[in-house]
C-alpha cells in the first residue's frame, strides 16, 4: 500500500497545547495523582437560571430543531446590538454590522479566510493567544510577530511596527484586555492602533472576550471614530455569561466585512441550534446584578492567586483585568516552564507556562482563576509545603 500523508499543514502545527497537558493530566489523575488544574481559562460556573430555563423550553418545540439562518435569529442579532449598546455605547445595526459565530476561536479562522490570500502577512502578538499563529498556519499566510514586553507594558511599539513590510500585511491581530498578561485596554491605545490600520490599509481584529472580567468600565475598539470602517472585532459569551460550552460569539463591523465573513462561514457551518440562540439572547439582557456577582467571584479567587504568587516569589502587576493573573518567575528559575513542571510533577499543581503564548512569555507563569476558592486555597497549601520540603 502507496504511504498516506497529510496535507503539509498538518505537519506545521502541533496539538494544542491545553490538548495535550490536559490528557497528561486526566491521565496521571485516573492513576491516583489528584492534580489541581489552575491552567484553562474555562469558567466553572452555570449561567443564569433563566438562561438554562429558555434553553429547556425551546429545546422541547418540535419546531426548534431544523436549520437556522446562517446569519442567525434576529432575536440574537437584536440582542448583540443593545448589548453593544448599553454596555460599550456603541451602535450596531443588528442586521448588517453583526454575525453571531459559534465561538470566537472559529470565529479566528473565519476572518483569517476572509482577508489572507496564501502568503499574506498577519501580524500577531507575542505574547498571544496561540490560535492566531496556528490558524495563520493552516492558511498559509506569513506570519509577523509584533513583540509586547513588560518594559513598554505590554501595547505594541508603533516604531517598531512602522519598520516591517507593512505592504505585505493585510490583518493585525489585536486582544485587549490582554490574553495572557491582563494589560487593561484603554482608548489612547485604540485610536493609534485604529490610525495605524487606517494609514496601511491593514484590517484590525479585536478579540474582545475578558471585557467584562474584573473589569467595572469594559470598552470595545468600536468605541473609536471610524474604527469600524477597518476593524473587526470578536466578542464572546465564554467568559462574561459562563457560556463557554454553548459556543455563542459574534463579529462586529461594518457592513461590507460582515457580508465577506458571512460568505466563508456559510461555507463552514449551517448555523447554531435554535435554543442555543434564544438562551444566548436571554443572557445578553442580564442587568447589572450578573456582572456585579461575575465581579465578586472572581475577584475573590484573584486575592487567592495573588498569594500564590507572592509565595513563589513571582512578580505580578496587581492592575491586570481578565481571567488569569500573569506573573514573572524568579531570576531561581531558567523559565516559567522550569517553574510550572516542578509544579505539576512536585505539588501536584498545574500552571500554565508563559511560553506557549510566545517567546516573550517564556519567564512567566499564568494562573486561571477558573478554579473554586477551596481548589485555590489548597493549591496554595500545597505550593507552600512543597516550597517547606525543598529548602
Amino acid at each position: 500500500m502507496k504511504e498516506i500523508k497529510p496535507a503539509r499543514r498538518v505537519s506545521d502545527i502541533k496539538e494544542y497545547y491545553f490538548s495535550r497537558k490536559l490528557r497528561e493530566l486526566a491521565d496521571l489523575n485516573a492513576k491516583g495523582a489528584d492534580i489541581i488544574s489552575l491552567g484553562i481559562g474555562g469558567p466553572d460556573r452555570p449561567p443564569s437560571e433563566k438562561v438554562i430555563t429558555t434553553l429547556q423550553r425551546e429545546a422541547a418545540v418540535a419546531s426548534n430543531h431544523s436549520y437556522q439562518s446562517y446569519n442567525g435569529l434576529p432575536q440574537l442579532r437584536g440582542a448583540f446590538s443593545q448589548w453593544y449598546k448599553e454596555k460599550y455605547g456603541v451602535e450596531l445595526n443588528p442586521d448588517t454590522e453583526i454575525l453571531p459565530l459559534i465561538g470566537s476561536k472559529e470565529g479566528v479562522m473565519h476572518l483569517s479566510l476572509t482577508f489572507l490570500n496564501p502568503g499574506d502577512g498577519v501580524l500577531v502578538p507575542d505574547p498571544g493567544y496561540p490560535t492566531y499563529t496556528s490558524v495563520s498556519q493552516l492558511i498559509g499566510a506569513e506570519i509577523f510577530t509584533y513583540d509586547l514586553t513588560e518594559d513598554n507594558d505590554w501595547l505594541p511599539d508603533f516604531d517598531a511596527l512602522e519598520r516591517l513590510p507593512l505592504d505585505r500585511i493585510k490583518l493585525m491581530w489585536v486582544n485587549y484586555p490582554h490574553m495572557p498578561t491582563g494589560r487593561p485596554a484603554d482608548m489612547q491605545t485604540f485610536r493609534k492602533i485604529v490610525e495605524f490600520g487606517r494609514k496601511h490599509g491593514i484590517v484590525i481584529a479585536h478579540d474582545n472576550p475578558y471585557s467584562f472580567i474584573l473589569n467595572k468600565e469594559p470598552v470595545s475598539i468600536l468605541q473609536v471614530e471610524g474604527a469600524k470602517d477597518i476593524c473587526v472585532e470578536l466578542n464572546s459569551l465564554s467568559k462574561s455569561h459562563n457560556m463557554a460550552g454553548w459556543r455563542v460569539a459574534m463579529a462586529a463591523s461594518n457592513p461590507s466585512f460582515i457580508s465577506w465573513i458571512l460568505k466563508v462561514k456559510s461555507n463552514i457551518d449551517s448555523g447554531q441550534f435554535k435554543p442555543v440562540m434564544l438562551a444566548a439572547a436571554e443572557a445578553l439582557k442580564s442587568g447589572e446584578e450578573w456582572y456585579d456577582e461575575l465581579y465578586e467571584v472572581y475577584a475573590e479567587r484573584r486575592k487567592i492567586a495573588e498569594r500564590i504568587m507572592e509565595e513563589l516569589g513571582c512578580f505580578f502587576d496587581p492592575s491586570q483585568k481578565g481571567l488569569f493573573l500573569w506573573g514573572r518567575v524568579p531570576e531561581e528559575y531558567e523559565s516559567g516552564q522550569q517553574l510550572a513542571d516542578k509544579l505539576f510533577y512536585e505539588a501536584g499543581v498545574f500552571i500554565t507556562p508563559g511560553f506557549i503564548f510566545g517567546k516573550n512569555g517564556e519567564n512567566y507563569i499564568r494562573i486561571s482563576l477558573c478554579a473554586t476558592p477551596d481548589k485555590l486555597s489548597e493549591s496554595l497549601t500545597r505550593i507552600i509545603s512543597w516550597k517547606n520540603n525543598t529548602r
